[in-house]
């Protein structure tokens, strides 16, 4: 019987000649077995708890039959227990097991030190470890080239970073979405045009770098995914993007997003509710306006330069106000105004599509499809520490968009804007 796991191997006189053990394990393959070439017959005094690990592939061996004093198994469902032998006297400390397979093995372990019948035990042949068992598992990759990307073998499972750049990838290697440890992921500079929705099913990914590709959009699929929970940091720049889907602002906890050189000609609607944001660049792309909710970040550095934006002139609204409203309209206002729950259970989807993207007037209440629509200047001072200027031109300033629910609401702004602008 096998067990991989990592090893500290302590011995019990080290205190009384002042010295301590390392504290940390060596990746080890355990085996409980008999020396080739021993007879076989009852008893279990020939058998051996053998320890490999890299630097000693040979192993060393520890005889099993009444020579356990005691089993500490308190964390065994964490992968960890110790095996205290009598001679030599020391302590066989196990940790990052299989805890299932940890528990089966110091089963079969109990049973020999007990002198259970040979013929009754899971053993294995007592061999030198080959150096894939006991290696240390990879955790790191980077691939630079097509002629290094492996095309027949499998990507070691234990990866946490993946880089896998200038390879010519027109879409994501299956291989790739199996590797459930994966915390950053680094495709840029391929030909990947589109995602698949099986992605968000990497649950411990922070990291997601597709610059330089030829992406034309971003799944709403994706966002909805379990990306919401761990995604920080997601680089999309220089692609050929032109909106981002309503759902995008439901990967909450990003930090950092970067946007540069793609054909955006506009920002998430509700690019507010991205509170751990610190960090977007949006450098670049067709942005004539900013959305009204980007008021609501709160950004270390910001970088806008290089779109058209365009001149506001709150004096030329954009007027959709219906008068009167509509029953649609007065029911949709009330919903959120009042907070009155709702959901998929309750209303048709496409009713609950349009609640999510409800405007908010200055007024501080909603309006959905009846409204007016101004852009005034804001500057970017106002929600970011740090900024990169515009344009050439040394500006800080850009264009966003504000919205009225009523003609009321709409002439407050302008005595108050027409009074501060003399």
């Amino acid at each position: 019987m096998r067990l991989q796991c990592e090893v500290e191997v302590v011995s019990r006189l080290l205190p009384t000649c002042g010295l301590r053990g390392r504290g940390r394990g060596t990746r080890a393959l355990l085996s409980l077995g008999r020396p080739p070439g021993r007879a076989r017959g009852g008893g279990g005094g020939g058998v051996y708890l053998m320890v490999c690990t890299a630097r000693d592939r040979v192993g060393a061996r520890y005889k099993v039959q009444e020579n356990v004093e005691r089993f500490f198994t308190r964390f065994v469902e964490e992968g960890k227990a110790t095996v205290r032998l009598r001679e030599p006297a020391v302590d066989v400390c196990l940790s990052k097991a299989n805890a299932s397979n940890l528990k089966n093995f110091l089963s079969a372990v109990r049973l020999a030190h007990q002198g259970t019948d040979i013929g009754a035990l899971p053993l294995s042949a007592l061999v030198p470890a080959k150096t894939s068992e006991v290696e240390k598992p990879k955790t790191k990759m980077i691939i630079t080239s097509r002629r290094d990307y492996p095309l027949t073998k499998n990507f070691p499972y234990s990866l946490e970073h993946l880089q896998a750049s200038y390879c010519k990838l027109a879409r994501i290697d299956m291989r790739v979405l199996c590797l459930k440890k994966l915390r950053k992921l680094d495709l840029s500079h391929n030909h990947i045009k589109q995602l698949p929705a099986t992605i968000g099913d990497l649950t411990c990914l922070q990291e997601l770098s597709l610059h330089d590709n030829h992406l034309e959009s971003f799944s709403g699929a994706l966002c909805n995914s379990t990306l919401q929970k761990s995604l920080q940091f997601l680089d999309l720049s220089q692609n050929k993007i032109k909106a981002l889907p309503i759902q995008f602002c439901q990967l909450r906890e990003l930090v950092n997003l970067k946007l540069d050189d793609n054909e955006l000609i506009r920002l998430p609607f509700k690019i507010g509710q991205l509170g751990h944001l610190r960090f977007l660049s949006a450098a670049r792309n067709k942005l004539p306006f900013l959305p009204s909710d980007f008021r609501k970040l709160c950004l270390e550095n910001l970088d806008l330069f290089g779109n058209p934006f365009e001149q506001p002139n709150p004096l030329v609204p954009n007027i959709q106000l219906k008068i009167p409203l509509t029953l649609l309209e007065c029911a949709a206002r009330a919903t959120i105004n009042s907070r009155i729950p709702y959901g998929c259970h309750l209303l048709p989807s496409h009713l609950c599509e349009d609640l999510e993207v409800a405007k908010t007037c200055q007024c501080g209440r909603a309006c959905l499809s009846s409204f007016i629509q101004i852009t005034v200047t804001m500057n970017l001072h106002h929600v970011a520490h740090t900024v990169v200027l515009v344009d050439n031109m040394g500006g800080t300033e850009a264009p966003i968009i504000c919205y009225f629910c009523s003609l009321d609401c709409y002439s407050q702004f302008l005595d108050r804007y027409l009074q501060s602008n003399g």
